[in-house]
């Protein structure tokens, strides 16, 4: 069997003095994995190390998954803490997530962990227990680096919260656990997108309790449950038309220190449709520009009005260095929505084409690396930098009527108009949907409110088909 090994050692009892009390850590490796478990006395501790021990010399198949020998029945370890089994399924996940699912992970096992406290005697901060969970206990690459009382914290849940066990048979907690795991702090629900990826990810980590053979089966399949509607049409309200997209980027141009070397930044998501974390990844070699025409009577080299190409297969999203396996606050990966080393080709236009030229001529045009786009002081280009520069240019650029409205409020909204642009310029939405990396399926879902003049146009058609 693939989840099981005979590779066991056991190590010496580790010994935590805190403040309050003292734990003692039984620890011991599985195959590739280090496991430890926590107990108040010593001699608990010395009982349970010395039956791992037993186990390993009689030569018992351990289990990958459990980290305990095979021979254990599951009411052995149905005491598994909750606290203890989401580690475990954060583990599991690690390596083949993204970095920003690693995030989505510990932020929905977070938010659903206080519906399992068994106790609330010597609780930390509600503040503190969060931040503890969501950075350091729900995070493979830091939990081990947890101290003070980041450390305690974690201790103190490794002893207060019911067993996984708890939920069967008891749909009131099952029921608890979800509506704490998509509610807000203030007991609202939270967003509707939050909802929906905290529930699938809660289900999914009580599948792998039933893997674990922690649970007979999934209890959240037994609770009824509304999901909310999710509503993925872009805002027609959002959608700059052409007139305001160039006084928003000339308005960027004129901000300083970041503007002019940003001005390309946010022109490659009006007029070519590419995420923020495809622009930030963006190398020269992956731009193919139409060469100048010279003009016989000046002597000067021009644009020629031809279009160029962009061709790329490779986006950067920030996720944050404690997340990433290198360290990095970007994590560059495919493209989304297609395989790994799957390229996507998008035209530039004659404008975007002039912006680019531009933007390659000057001394910020391009880092060591060839990325078009890197901070002030070089580096990676911080999202927090973008995003307030266009802010300002937001500001300056729009009336305060239409500051205040929807109206490209966030970054991403320059992507929605060009794709707007596109489909309502009659650019067949096959093509469309390979420029802008979407299926034609989402994309017509998405962008179904911002093509505009078809109800017209409909209207016209079945009045001339009800005329006589």
């Amino acid at each position: 069997m693939k989840d099981m090994t005979y590779d066991v050692r056991v190590y010496k009892t580790a010994v935590y003095k805190g403040k309050k009390s003292t734990t003692y850590y039984v620890r011991w490796k599985v195959g590739n994995k280090t496991w430890k478990k926590p107990f108040r006395n010593a001699a608990q501790a010395d009982t349970y190390r010395g039956e791992i021990q037993a186990a390993a010399r009689k030569g018992e198949a351990f289990s990958l998954l459990a980290g305990e020998p095979i021979s254990w029945n599951r009411a052995e370890r149905s005491d598994v803490s909750w606290y203890g089994f989401a580690c475990m399924f954060v583990d599991m996940k690690w390596k083949g997530a993204s970095a920003k699912y690693r995030q989505d992970i510990a932020r929905a096992l977070t938010a659903a962990t206080p519906a399992m406290l068994a106790s609330e005697r010597g609780k930390p901060d509600g503040l503190a227990l969060r931040t503890a969970l969501r950075r350091w206990g729900f995070n493979t690459k830091q939990r081990d680096e947890a101290s003070g009382e980041t450390a305690e914290a974690l201790r103190w849940l490794s002893v207060n919260t019911k067993p996984v066990s708890a939920l069967t048979d008891d749909p009131v907690l099952v029921r608890a656990l979800i509506d704490t795991a998509t509610s807000r702090l203030d007991g609202k629900r939270a967003a509707t997108s939050t909802v929906l990826r905290n529930k699938t990810i809660l289900q999914n980590a009580l599948d792998y309790a039933v893997e674990l053979k922690l649970l007979q089966g999934n209890p959240l399949k037994g609770i009824k449950w509304k999901a909310p509607k999710n509503s993925h049409e872009v805002d027609r309200r959002s959608v700059v038309n052409h007139a305001q997209a160039r006084a928003l980027l000339a308005a960027v141009e004129a901000q300083k220190p970041s503007g002019k070397r940003l001005v390309a930044f946010f022109a490659l998501m009006y007029y070519a449709a590419l995420r923020p974390e495809e622009v930030v990844n963006l190398r020269d070699h992956n731009i193919t520009l139409p060469p100048l025409v010279l003009n016989e009577e000046t002597g000067e080299w021009e644009e020629s009005g031809e279009w160029g190409e962009l061709h790329f297969a490779k986006a950067a999203p920030f996720a944050g260095r404690e997340w990433t396996d290198g360290g990095t606050i970007r994590e560059e990966r495919s493209l989304k929505h297609r395989a790994d080393g799957h390229a996507r080709p998008v035209p530039i236009s004659p404008a975007l084409v002039r912006i680019l030229r531009a933007h390659l001529a000057a001394p910020y045009g391009k880092a060591a690396d060839g990325r078009l786009f890197s901070g002030v002081r070089g580096g990676e280009l911080p999202s927090i930098t973008y995003r307030r520069v266009w802010a300002k240019a937001r500001r300056d650029a729009l009336t305060p009527e239409e500051a205040a409205s929807p109206i490209a409020r966030r970054v991403y909204d320059l992507r929605h108009a060009c794709v707007s642009t596109w489909l309502n310029a009659g650019v067949a939405p096959t093509q469309v949907a390979e420029w802008a990396g979407h299926s034609v399926e989402v994309l017509l879902r998405i962008y179904a409110k911002c093509i505009v003049g078809q109800d017209e146009a409909a209207k016209r058609r079945i009045a001339d088909a009800l005329q006589e």
